[in-house]
């Protein structure tokens, strides 16, 4: 419920609750086989727009205009749409004045839902990117042990907040350490050193 608490917020976002909730929903029994499927479509069809957006180039005097209109810096040579709608300000109401982006919605029945979803791919994709690779580095940590009643004073190289607070709460892996409050990356590199990894 409080995403503002969350580890990775950036992951649990109101616009994907459905493709997060929905399969767990569905093997409840708390959502029915049409629901299922809706949430299959709209993210089925939404990968394939991104995927359209990734792999379809722009000629400069299609998408200048664009760009003009938004004072963004102008392109010189055909590059993928990905990249200008990436851009600040590029709107999915801006690409869709190019006929390459409105006959794909048309042609492929996307409705308002699946094409605000692309958008929202596609702008956060950096960030999404970045926090999933953190989720992946977080789990690999929950693997490396911290011996218990662990004597963290014996580390100097520990900022002092990182030594009283590990010493208090005795954190059992890396991951549980990493996520206290007052310990840095740095105080986590040094007891990942520690542990010889």
């Amino acid at each position: 419920m409080f995403t503002s608490r969350a580890e990775f917020r950036t992951l649990l976002r109101q616009d994907n609750a459905d493709y997060r909730l929905t399969p767990l929903g569905y093997e409840l029994g708390i959502a029915d086989k049409g629901r299922m499927a809706r949430m299959e479509e709209k993210y089925r069809k939404s990968e394939s727009f991104i995927d359209f957006f990734k792999n379809t180039s722009v000629a400069p005097e299609d998408i200048n205009p664009i760009l003009n209109r938004h004072n963004s810096s102008l392109a010189s040579q055909s590059d993928k749409l990905f990249k200008f709608f990436s851009r600040p300000k590029i709107t999915m109401q801006d690409m869709m004045g190019l006929a390459a982006v409105s006959g794909h919605v048309t042609n492929n029945d996307l409705d308002r839902e699946m094409m605000e979803q692309t958008e929202i791919q596609v702008k956060y994709s950096g960030y999404i990117k970045k926090e999933k690779n953190n989720a992946a580095k977080l789990t690999r940590l929950e693997g490396i042990k911290i011996p218990e009643n662990f004597d963290y004073s014996r580390l100097k190289s520990l900022s002092f907040e990182a030594r009283e607070k590990l010493s208090q709460i005795q954190p059992r892996t890396i991951s549980q350490a990493s996520r206290i409050s007052g310990v840095s990356p740095n105080d986590i590199s040094v007891l990942l050193v520690f542990m010889g990894r």
